[in-house]
């Protein structure tokens, strides 16, 4: 369990659960005793003492819970940590990957240790956003320091049993494009002719949409609004996609397991270790299944998350003092071509600047902090509307938004204003509507929305009325038609094609796993240029989101980083093609056709994920003999029952 997680760090938390019984379940049945008489009297004097093994619970033990609602719960009881990490570079020597793409699997150490692995990250930007204002530094310098600590001579490759490193470091924001491509076509396929459909595959989730990426979200949606799942975008998260893409392909191009493959995302959220702990998310889900292959365990898309407090702390335990590190892009000659030149091209656009023109950078601040999923729909809309206008409407706080696109409506008019003849007047009519909620109170409002009206009961009672039924003129004139009912509510979120959902409050910058303002001054961490002590939270957060936007422009740092990576700086992606919130559609869509076809996995299986309602058995009647076994596991630990 990562040791900085504490109840104050769980922004999520929405309402308490029952006690855990996960450990109680865990438990080794005892062996009864030789000679022994069940029905003897002794004294606690004279009992032997017992070693119990010490209990266990698994974020997949939690996912499989009905306790808890909120995600962080599950979280505390988590392995995944700094100390994970460390553990699994001290125990695994790094598989040596030569410019012929021929891996030395099963390579044993000089001192007979076990197997190798292949080392992969993955960090999103937000993280680099939180180191960048802790150290006073640009994003893109943090994202150098990241590197270097990763995969550097200086980093975590200097200490450890066998010096092992990251292979390859990867932006999520690669995958995160791909993930605004397809959620455009989620939204645009039901919107449009099913005949001219864009979609690539899955079922279209019902309107409103709503995104899929926060875990937080999800876990609140499955265990206490299913009625909602339906509405959930089938996408995976950039997360999620970046660790299918590197499993499938380095285990089929290397012809290696997938569990000698590992993948640590370093992200903003403690959720997103919940995220990467789902059963969908594994290798059973995409593997090629052989009638005679051997059935094996699962193995994890994502073996480990740990969030920007834990990457300073995976620093510090190595020794290793982070605002040291240098300060510019690791030389492209140390790390090896990944095992497929097109997504190479796509994954490390720095290496391949005579086909592309720009680098990858970050969302504009009009596209929020959260990855811009609503605000690349909304561009994607205006794109196939070029008449139409966008208006911006604010709700009760900064955290809810609504958009809605107009385009101009004409008709004749005969109507004489000062003697001249308006031969016309121009109307609006809107033909998309979406909206932003983010933070727990916000979405609670939204769920309410979305809740269908309820059926009355009572004997001679009738339904209420819904959608689709009008009230008679009598009942509508003794009631104020801005009266809010389930049902009106109901009928204004169908309105709505797509909803923007995010746990946090401000979005992915102000994640729980980002660093704190509490955190500043501590030890090497202090900040650098900062200048002044008592700063708020909020103003720290604005910081934040400062770093976080300044990767969305072209800097000083993007003009001498060709002189800086070995002649190979970061460049522009090509501009042929459909172009789209700075976006290349087509290219993001060969990349995507490429993968499927190179490993022959279809994209149902590579880029969508599904959703189950988790039931709660708390507070139901009991016809399953459940307070039986209830007794039972009392029992194995000596319960008084």
């Amino acid at each position: 369990m990562s040791a900085i997680l504490s109840a104050d760090d769980l922004n999520d938390f929405i309402s308490p659960g029952v006690a855990c019984i996960k450990p109680v379940e865990t438990l080794p049945r005892q062996k009864p005793e030789e000679n022994s008489n069940p029905y003897e009297v002794t004294t606690e004097d004279k009992v032997a003492p017992q070693d119990h093994t010490p209990a266990q619970i698994s974020l997949t033990d939690c996912l499989a819970c009905s306790g808890c609602v909120t995600s962080a719960e599950a979280v505390l009881v988590s392995l995944q940590s700094h100390s994970e990490v460390l553990n699994t570079l001290d125990a695994h020597p790094s598989i040596p990957i030569g410019s012929d793409f021929e891996a030395c699997l099963r390579s044993e150490p000089a001192d007979g240790g076990t197997d190798g692995k292949i080392f992969v990250a993955t960090v999103s930007p937000q993280v680099r956003a939180s180191i960048a204002a802790t150290y006073g530094i640009s994003e893109r310098t943090a994202g150098w320091m990241i590197d270097q600590l990763l995969g550097g001579s200086l980093g975590l490759a200097s200490g450890g049993n066998h010096g092992s490193a990251f292979t390859w470091i990867v932006d999520t924001n690669a995958l995160r494009e791909a993930c605004l491509v397809l959620g455009a076509d989620e939204v645009r396929s039901p919107l449009s002719d099913p005949s001219n459909s864009t979609s690539l595959s899955a079922p279209a989730p019902q309107k409103p949409i709503l995104t899929s990426a926060c875990p937080g979200w999800i876990c609140y949606a499955e265990k206490t609004h299913p009625h909602v799942l339906g509405h959930l975008s089938r996408l995976k998260s950039p997360q999620a996609l970046t660790g299918t893409l590197i499993k499938t392909v380095l285990s089929q191009r290397l012809n290696t397991r997938p569990d000698q493959i590992w993948h640590l995302a370093i992200m903003p959220c403690f959720d997103k270790k919940l995220e990467a702990s789902r059963e969908e998310l594994t290798d059973v889900y995409w593997r090629p299944s052989s009638p005679d292959q051997e059935p094996t365990p699962p193995v994890r898309d994502v073996d480990c998350v740990i969030t920007a407090r834990e990457l300073l702390m995976l620093a510090d335990t190595r020794g290793i003092s982070f605002p040291s590190l240098p300060r510019e892009p690791l030389p492209t000659s140390s790390t090896p071509l990944f095992p497929d030149l097109t997504l190479d091209s796509y994954l490390f656009p720095n290496r391949h600047r005579h086909t592309r023109k720009r680098r990858r950078r970050n969302q504009d601040p009009s596209a929020g902090p959260s990855g811009g999923y609503l605000h690349h729909v909304l561009q994607t809309q205006l794109s196939l509307h070029p008449d139409g206008k966008l208006h911006t409407i604010r709700g009760r706080n900064p955290d809810v938004v609504d958009y809605a696109i107009t385009r101009p409506l004409s008709h004749s008019s005969s109507s004489i204003v000062n003697g001249d003849k308006d031969d016309k007047v121009e109307q609006e009519e809107t033909i998309f509507k979406a909206a932003r909620y983010y933070g727990s109170r916000n979405i609670t409002n939204l769920v309410r929305k979305l809740k269908p009206p309820q059926q009355r009961r009572l004997p001679g009672s009738t339904a209420r009325p819904s959608s689709s039924m009008k009230l008679p003129p009598t009942t509508a004139a003794t009631k104020p038609t801005n009266a809010p009912t389930r049902a009106n509510a109901t009928n204004s979120m169908s309105e709505y094609a797509y909803v923007e959902v995010m746990a946090c409050p401000g979005g992915c910058t102000n994640g729980g796993g980002q660093i704190k303002v509490d955190d500043l001054g501590l030890g090497d961490r202090n900040l650098e240029g900062m200048g002044k002590e008592g700063i708020t939270q909020k103003e720290w957060l604005g910081r934040i989101d400062e770093a976080y936007f300044s990767g969305s422009g072209v800097s000083s740092e993007d003009e001498g980083e060709v002189e800086k990576a070995d002649g190979d700086g970061d460049v522009e992606m090509g501009n042929d093609g459909e172009v789209i919130n700075g976006i290349n559609v087509k290219e993001v869509r060969q990349m995507l056709r490429h993968w499927s076809e190179s490993t022959g996995i279809g994209l149902e299986k590579l880029c969508y994920t599904s959703f189950r309602a988790v039931e709660s058995d708390v507070g139901k009647v009991d016809k399953g003999g459940g307070q039986d076994r209830v007794v039972e596991l009392a029992g194995r630990i000596g319960g008084g029952w």
